[in-house]
């Protein structure tokens, strides 16, 4: 089965609940009347010599948000942007260069709710070619790829904890070499691993 198969197996999958980094945590009590933002991130795949891996993004450590966090490429979904899917490929171009026509969306994870106050849209896609990684000043530190077998597999997952706002706050993590993925990240890549599962 090729690459493109296995990811469009996992989103012909019966629709799953959205996720979110609550999941965890079900006793975290929500604010009433919390408004929602809607952000687009790309989980773009791309085949090669090592095989399929996936793209992914450390976050500049001088940001004022989540600084050196392991990311997907993407942000918010922007007046501009027709919907959460332009948003994914606006930002993986800003973010690190890759240009839109090299890419294919195969399609959409349901969404994920973030502690921060975002919807987020997982947009699948295969990137079609080889191409320069550029990442964004000021935004990005590092562009790197992960083999998509590591975060396709259940068993690499772990649930960690740390205090959070007085609480214990717990959250998956599926580090890989020196790069510590988790929270939100790791939390989309274990619903697309499930959804990966036969």
């Amino acid at each position: 089965m090729t690459t493109r198969d296995r990811l469009m197996a996992a989103l012909d999958r019966p629709a799953a609940a959205a996720s979110s980094d609550f999941d965890l945590n079900p006793g975290t009590l929500l604010p009433q009347g919390r408004s929602l933002r809607g952000a687009g991130v790309l989980i773009g795949v791309i085949n090669g010599d090592r095989g399929a891996q996936l793209i992914l993004t450390k976050r500049s450590s001088a940001l004022r948000h989540h600084p050196g966090q392991i990311a997907f490429p993407g942000g918010k979904i922007d007046p501009s942007d027709a919907d959460a899917t332009a948003a994914a490929l606006r930002e993986a171009q800003e973010e690190i260069g890759l240009d839109p026509a090299n890419v294919e969306v195969l399609g959409a994870l349901p969404s994920h709710e973030t502690v921060t106050g975002f919807t987020i849209t997982p947009v699948i896609a295969l990137i079609r070619a080889e191409f320069d990684a550029r990442p964004e000043p000021g935004e990005v530190d590092e562009v790197f790829r992960v083999p998509l077998s590591h975060v396709a597999d259940p068993g690499q997952y772990k649930i960690q904890g740390r205090r959070w706002r007085g609480t214990e706050r717990l959250y998956f993590t599926v580090p890989w070499g020196p790069y510590y993925i988790w929270g939100a990240t790791a939390r989309i890549l274990r619903a697309l691993a499930d959804r990966m599962q036969p």
